[in-house]
């Protein structure tokens, strides 16, 4: 995948997974968020057996790794103290 096709799905998967999740970041911050819940997201479909191919398959993986991490910092977020 080209670099501007990756942060393309990095950017769209961090938008929806932070409509979803409630909020915005920004566009630099969603782009980090869905590139790294690519990376999750690809890695748990990939544990779980289940197959991901082209670019739709990919922002779905992107959407739901982006998805995860946010409920991860979020839960991070109200146990540590600010």
């Amino acid at each position: 995948m080209s670099l501007i096709v990756f942060l393309a799905v990095g950017g769209i998967a961090g938008w929806i997974a932070a409509q979803i999740m409630g909020g915005g970041y920004g566009v630099v911050a969603d782009i980090a968020i869905g590139v790294i819940g690519g990376l999750i997201g690809g890695w748990l479909f990939g544990e779980l057996g289940i197959a991901v191919g082209g670019l739709i398959g990919s922002i779905i993986a992107a959407i739901v790794g982006a998805i995860i991490l946010l409920a991860v910092l979020r839960a991070v977020r109200r146990v540590l103290p600010s």
